[in-house]
This record gives C-alpha cells, structure tokens and sequence, in this order.
C-alpha cells in the first residue's frame, strides 16, 4: 500500500516505503534501517499523542514487547515511547494476517491446522515465561510468516506481576476472543486468560466462525462468560484439547505449557468431526469414558476413535486438567496402586484382596521424608505412582520408566529415565519378585522407534532385561490407558498392531502364549484377583466412539485361551474384585454423554452370568474398590461407600480434599488423597475422618479422574503428589494440620 498525502517520509530517522495499514490506535508503515533491513514501524495516532493514559499503555505496549522478542513474535528494533508522536519499530513479519488468509482461502485443517496450533502455543509459551499477558490474541495478530505463526501487537498486554491497566469507560479487548474474566474483571486476567482466546482462535481457523459467535457483540459476550461453546465442526481430535481451553474458570484450563504438550501429541492428520462428519458438540473423551486401575499402574486418559492409533485419549498426554479430568473417572482395581500385602508383588494377582501388612510396622530406620524424581524430560513433569513389594518401593510415571526408592528415607537406588512426551496417566505397570515393569516413551526426534513401549527392569539393579512395542485401544475399550498388565509372574501387553494378546515372563522376557482378538474387535486385559478377564468391543462401536455393548471373556492365564463371552449391558466400568468375581459400575447416559453411576454389575465368572443391582441415586465421582466395598470419591470431597452386592450406600462422608483419588487400604483406615498432597484417612466402617493433612504441593484441587495416589508399606504411608514429589509419613504420626 503506498504511502498517502500528508503521511510522513521518516519516523525516527528510518525512512518510509509504503503504509501496511492503520488501526484505531495508529498506523503501521515499512520503512528500512540503515543496512536495509525491513522494519515495521507503529505510529500512534496524533489525537492519542496529549493522552496521559494513553501514553502509559503505550509504554506499557513497547516494555511488553522488548520482554517477549523472540522465534514467535516481532522483536523489537527501536522506539520512542515519549516522542511528541509516539513510535515503535518491530522486524517486519512478511506474510498474511491469520483473518486475512481464513478470509481469502478458508479455513485450515490437517497437518496445517497443527502446525498452527503448535506455532501459537509455542509463542504463549514464550511470551508467558517472561511474565507477560497479551490480552488480545485474535486473527489479526497473528502473522502467517513463511517461517511460521507470529504473534504481534501487545497493544494491551502487560507484565503479569503489574496491575492491569483499564481504560475508564472501554472495554479494552476483541469480545469474540476475550475470556470470561477478560468481561467481567479485567483486573484478574492472568495468562490462562491467553489460553482461553488461543481456544477461541484455534476454533475460528478450523471452522471460520468463533465458538461463541451471535448477532452483536454484546451477545456473543454473553455467550463468552453463560454459555458452552459451538465445537460441532471442529476436529474430534482438536477439539478435546480445544474445550480444555475454553473451560469458563481460569483454573479449569491448561497453562501454555501443558497446552503445548497436548497439541504436540495429536495425530499429524487432524481428522474429521467424527464419523458423520458433523461431530458432537462434547466429546466422548470429555464425557462418556472412566478410567481403570490396576494395582500395578493407574491411568488417566480419554478413548479414541478407530482401530488404529489415533486414540483422543492415547494422544491427550501429559499432563493435566480439570475440564479433561472431571469429565473421566478413575476405577480401581482392587484398591488400586496404593494397598498392597506387605511382602507381596504389584500386580501378582492379590488386587483384589489388599490389605494392610498384619504387624503393620514402619520400614527398619523408618523417618519422614520427602524427595523429587526427575524424569527424561527437566520441561515436563508428572504425577508418579509406587508399589511398594516386601521392603522395596518402586515409583514410575511420566517420563520415569521406574525408579526404586528406599522407604524409610526416600534414598533413590536407582532410576530409568524415559526422553519422550509421556502420556497422561501412564505410571508403574508393576512388579514381579525380581522385575519392574513400566512404559518408555519414543522422543520426538525418533519417529521410526514405536510410540511407546512396556521396559522390564531387574528389580535390584534398574537393568533393562527387554521391552517391547506396546498397543494402545485399551483406551478406547475401557477408558485407561494401563496398555499392559502384571498377571502372577507374567505380563500380558497388548501387541503394537492392536490385534492379540502377548504373554510373556516378566523377567525374561520369554513369550508364554499369543491369543488373537475376536474378529472385529479391539480388547482390553482385567485383571480381577487370580482370574483375567478380556474387555472387548465392536470395530463399530469404537469408531463411533460409542462403546455400549462390550463382551467379557475370562482368560485363562496359563493359555490365553478366552472362555465364553458375556455381554455385559453397558458402558460399564470395572472397579475391582468380590469373592474372585469382577464387579463393574454402570454408567448413566444423558444423550452421548455419562453423567455418572446407577448400577452394579457382578460377573460371576464360573456360571457365567451379570447381575445388576440398582444404585439409589446416580453418583458422580471417580470410583475404586478395596476390601469388598466400592467407593465413589466427588470432585468437592464428598465420599460414598456401597455395597458391590447390594447396590445399597453404606455411608457418605464430606471431607475436605477436594478431587481426592483413593481409595487406598491401611491398618484400620482408607486414605485419598489429591494432587497437592493433601491427604485424608477415613474410618472404613462409617468414613469417620481420623485425620487430614495440609497440601505438600502445588497441584489442581478439584480434579477427578486420578488413579489411587497413596501407597502403604506397613505402617508408613507414601504419597505421589505433582510435579514428580513423592513424600512419606508414619500413620500414626500424620503431619499436623493448620
């Protein structure tokens, strides 16, 4: 665009080429410097010049940018904040404006739409590591340079740790990419406030319209802070990660970092919107899977949508979330990760049947104590999980493959490092007598190396003994992602092409038998006390990701041979075991999407035959199961034991620890805990609180969908809390409240 009558030759001693447009703050020229590097230039327009508040923004503006100059934004290359015309000279981004390009070629899909998504997140990333919030992340702003997505204009942003500046009598900000506290107290915006704009913008370039889009802007306002967002076109596998982004409160949504990893994960080909074409507007992932437990490893995840491996749930890794992790339960099978005989092995077949060690004394040399374990990755941190077999403890999780830590003083003896993106929730698989077992994940710059793989470790040593390929529809069958198994001495994986069963010695590695899925089927291994049960469901149904009539076969465990199937009236979830039989929570659907629990199923694996019995109200929560009761543990603390034959509540008690995952078996108590570490023990007979403990971490309160985080050797109690922390503390020596 040329320059226009009255516009000026130079600014600041760089002169002027031609006008790249003008805003209603100012007008942006290119000009050159002295070598003939290409500069834009932002000249604030005359009327604002003798505007005291107007110039503080603008200082403002030039500070924010100067902080963030980097690979995604437009550094800057000079500027004049107190010039009689203010002024700011930027490197020139050559390259369409994101509403510029959607405006004249459409919307961005596949491998486009990704690489987008990533480059956006990427310049959040970094623009938040330096304390800044820009405040008005749409279209416009974001520059398709032939090196990739640029973020310009921090017009409005501000350093997070200052008091944001607003304008009186304007709303400062684009309503259709503001977020709710951006409307309503822009005083609190904060950098998840980014996030929530980069949702609404990663929507309006797959689709071409916003999420929130109505007839003027105070609707579409309206609709920003009330109303849930228009997701039906989006891609199914962007837009689980899209809604996360979207959650109303600020907490509810991932920072950018935890963003970057979830956009990073998904498929290179986005996809549709589901099998229709048209999608949902809430996703499966989001809504209708729960999670299952062994006491080897917990899982956290979402089910896919396919035969192969492009799972939602697969691909939604590390590490977080709230909106994800309410919307998903966890099932434990048989008291989960956190009880174990004293003496006996994670995952060897006593799931069901964990209790307490009888003498329930403290490890020799037993003190409080605390410690960190660093995985492969120093930018990504997880959530661990132990087993804690005879007077040895073994954690895993993330990008920790399994550490062996000393449980009387949290002492590492040793630890096996995993250097690719961990998938959320994917700890320890288990333990034999002399083998650990947990999961490796490819690095990024290993594309032809198997996205994941089960890794035995000698038990005393850490030595790698064998790994292998593991499958991932596990997943999408019974909504975890514990992909393998611990079955006596054995563990059963599913193979890389998700098409049979693989058994093998868990110290040798030795293939023991392969059994083949049923035709037209994906499965899952249960294990349930002795027994093995198989989960399997319809090609058909996990296209459709609408899995309500899967089929149960027992295994036998020294074959693989599978008995008679079993339908089962679904979607149901198996949460542990009752006298050797394998009991399951039936979930509750609204439409597509599961709002809870109103049944028990048991199989009783020698008629074979299910009964149900009925629940008195429908109970939201994440779900486990220790010592023949089930429990139901909700998002805001509220606790409810029922009786796995009945049906019947046998109590319910409102604790304090909100999102608590549990339960986990000790001497006359159950323990749930949270993410922060905070920890409650209950009475098993009426959930009289014995005691609670103040947070150890800094985690999300409020989560549901994590897997049992409390491990008991004897007497001593050991938590899994954020950020790889591991602590431990004797029962009867709680760390005080308050």
């Amino acid at each position: 665009m040329s320059l226009r009558g009255g516009d000026p030759a130079e600014i600041g001693g760089y002169p002027l080429e031609a006008r790249l447009g003008s805003g209603g703050m100012g007008t942006v020229f290119l000009a050159r410097t002295s070598s003939g590097r290409p500069v834009a230039i932002k000249l604030i327009h005359q009327q604002f010049a003798g505007d005291d508040e107007f110039r503080i923004r603008f200082r403002q503006e030039v500070a924010a940018a100067r902080r963030v100059s980097g690979a995604f934004t437009a550094a800057v290359v000079d500027a004049a904040p107190e010039a009689e015309q203010p002024w700011m000279a930027t490197t020139y981004i050559e390259g369409p404006t994101l509403a510029q390009h959607i405006a004249a070629e459409g919307p961005l899909n596949g491998a486009e739409l990704r690489r987008l998504a990533i480059g956006l997140a990427e310049a959040l990333r970094d623009i938040h590591r330096v304390g800044v919030v820009h405040r008005d992340l749409k279209p416009s702003n974001v520059v398709l340079s032939p090196e990739g997505p640029r973020v310009i204009d921090f017009g409005i942003s501000r350093a997070a740790d200052q008091q944001t500046l607003t304008m009186t009598g304007r709303v400062i900000g684009t309503p259709p990419f503001m977020s709710p506290e951006q409307l309503q107290a822009p005083r609190g915006v904060g950098p998840r406030s980014d996030v929530f704009s980069l949702g609404t913008l990663l929507v309006y370039t797959a689709t071409g319209h916003g999420p929130f889009d109505a007839d003027s802007p105070y609707m579409t306002a309206y609709q920003v802070v009330h109303e849930e967002p228009s997701l039906d076109a989006v891609p199914m596998a962007l837009r689980a990660v899209v809604e996360s982004c979207l959650a109303k409160e600020p907490e509810g949504r991932p920072s950018a970092d935890e963003l970057l990893v979830l956009l990073r994960d998904l498929p290179a080909d986005l996809g549709g919107t589901g099998a229709d074409g048209a999608g949902a507007g809430r996703t499966r992932d989001m809504n209708t899977h729960h999670h299952l437990v062994t006491p080897a490893g917990p899982a956290i995840g979402a089910p896919g949508a396919g035969s192969t491996d492009t799972s939602i749930g697969r691909r939604l890794r590390r590490r977080w979330r709230p909106v994800l992790a309410a919307a998903v339960a966890v099932a434990a099978i048989g008291g989960g990760a956190a009880a174990l005989k004293a003496g006996g092995s994670g995952g060897n077949g006593d799931e069901g049947k964990s209790v307490a060690a009888p003498a329930a004394a403290l490890p020799a040399g037993f003190g409080p104590w605390r410690t960190t374990v660093q995985g492969g990755r120093a930018d990504i941190s997880d959530e661990l999980r132990c087993v804690a077999p005879g007077d040895a403890l073994f954690c895993g999780g993330g990008g920790v493959i399994a550490t062996r830590v000393r449980p009387q003083d949290g002492s590492r003896v040793w630890t096996a490092k995993s250097l690719g993106v961990p998938v959320q929730g994917m700890h320890l698989v288990g333990a034999t007598d002399d083998t650990v077992l947990g999961y490796r994940f490819a690095a990024e710059n290993d594309p032809q190396g198997p996205p994941s793989e089960v890794v035995a470790l000698d038990a005393d040593t850490g030595r790698e003994l064998w790994s292998v390929a593991s499958g991932s529809q596990s997943t999408a069958v019974t909504g975890r992602t514990q992909d393998a198994v611990v079955a006596g001495t054995a563990v059963v994986t599913v193979d890389a092409s998700n098409s049979r069963f693989e058994a093998r010695d868990a110290h040798s590695g030795k293939t023991a038998w392969t059994t083949p899925f049923p035709a037209d089927t994906q499965c899952a291994a249960i294990p349930a006390g002795p027994r093995l049960f198989a989960m399997c469901a319809q090609n058909a149904e996990l296209n459709a990701s609408e899995v309500r009539h899967p089929t149960l076969f027992t295994v036998d465990r020294a074959s693989g041979a599978l008995g008679s199937p079993l339908a089962v009236d679904g979607p149901a979830v198996p949460v542990g075991v009752d006298d050797d039989g394998l009991v399951l929570l039936k979930e509750h659907m609204e439409g597509p999407a599961s709002v809870g629990y109103d049944a028990v199923a048991r199989v009783d694996p020698n008629s074979p035959k299910v009964t149900y019995s009925r629940l008195a109200k429908t109970y939201t929560g994440t779900p486990g199961m220790v010592n023949g009761t089930v429990y139901v543990s909700g998002q805001t603390g509220l606790v409810t034991a029922i009786d796995p034959a009945t049906g019947r509540q046998k109590w319910s008690r409102q604790t304090s620890v909100e999102g608590a995952s549990g339960p986990a078996a000790g001497d006359d108590a159950l323990y749930f805990s949270s993410a922060t570490g905070r920890v409650v023990a209950l009475s098993p007979r009426d959930g009289k609180p014995l005691w609670t403990t103040d947070p150890q971490a800094e985690g999300l309160t409020g989560e549901q969908g994590a897997s049992p985080r409390v491990t008991v050797a004897g007497r001593a109690v050991i938590v899994a809390a954020a950020d790889n922390t591991l602590f431990a503390f004797d029962a009867q020596k709680p760390p005080k409240s308050g």
